[in-house]
């Protein structure tokens, strides 16, 4: 796990911290549904940052019998974890405090508080979500945004950009919530505000609960490593063919190489030997996030008949 990872979730849990007790103290003096529903976005988005500290760090535990590649899916198990609990607990109870509010509408009292909350709040994110883009863009290169989370192999880091992201546009839906029921008095738009918060949520987690479950699932290694895989096991001597090339991320930085490859049948045992350990070497310093190689010997009339 990169340290950039950890710099942007250190970042956001600070932020989160500090934002979620400043808002409910808010909530509590003016009786705002919105900035209640907005208190309890940093209240999870903060539990979520935990939780992907205790992923990274469980994801370093060293391989053993039970788990001879490592614990690197932690990290996708722990951010699958998060999505769901935006979309559970986030999500859900801004929509259920918008309702009930719209059913039981609450006066709300001076907002100058929830202004000067919402304010502080805006900056907080807005330096953590500056954070998170600036090492997101180191990451995914001359890719859009969109086609980097859904290549991506590192969930941590677009996990907190598009938290952070909502976050920004809920204090945004926030603050006009609270403005425009000042302006009419009429507290149900609050309220309303409230559900919207909790749809940008519900919207956010679903879109990262998809990305993160194809990870979970074993998502093979970008197309780009696997066609330069292939190239150079396609230049080793031993090779007649090689048939198929398959690869699996155990991890961010985990990837696990499968190589079909009929060999040349004139090559001795002892020239194989050497030619597959030098395929290997090759691969591996091309493409240090590969830990694992395994070769099969497969002649392609086999592959052929198999399909």
């Amino acid at each position: 796990m990169s340290a950039a990872s950890k710099k942007v979730i250190y970042a956001a849990l600070a932020g989160n911290t500090i934002i979620a007790i400043i808002k409910f103290v808010a909530a509590a003096l003016t009786g705002s549904s919105a900035m209640l529903s907005e208190g309890i976005h940093s209240l999870v988005d903060t539990g979520n940052q935990v939780l992907l500290l205790v992923g990274i760090r469980r994801s370093r535990r060293p391989p053993g019998p039970d788990f001879p590649y490592g614990h690197g899916k932690e990290v996708y198990f722990w951010s699958f974890v998060v999505a769901i609990l935006i979309f559970a607990v986030g999500a859900g109870v801004s929509v259920y405090e918008g309702i009930m509010h719209l059913l039981h509408p609450v006066q709300m009292e001076d907002p100058t508080l929830n202004y000067i909350v919402l304010g502080l709040a805006m900056l907080f994110e807005g330096i953590a979500w500056t954070i998170a883009l600036k090492e997101f863009g180191k990451v995914k290169g001359s890719m859009g945004y969109f086609e980097a989370v859904h290549r991506g192999k590192d969930p941590t880091m677009f996990l907190v950009l598009f938290e952070d992201s909502a976050a920004i546009l809920g204090l945004i839906v926030a603050f006009v919530g609270i403005m425009l029921t000042q302006l009419t008095g009429l507290s149900q738009i609050d309220a309303a505000a409230s559900i919207i918060i909790g749809l940008i949520l519900g919207g956010t987690a679903a879109w990262l609960a998809i990305e993160t479950q194809s990870l979970l699932i074993g998502e093979s290694a970008s197309r780009e490593v696997v066609a330069g895989i292939r190239h150079i096991a396609d230049k080793c001597a031993c090779v007649e063919r090689v048939n198929e090339v398959l690869t699996m991320h155990m991890g961010p930085e985990f990837i696990l190489v499968n190589i079909s490859m009929d060999f040349r049948d004139a090559l001795s045992v002892g020239q194989l030997e050497r030619d597959i350990a030098a395929l290997d070497r090759d691969i591996k310093a091309a493409y240090p996030e590969v830990r694992r190689v395994f070769i099969e010997a497969e002649a392609a009339s086999r592959i052929s008949k198999s399909q």
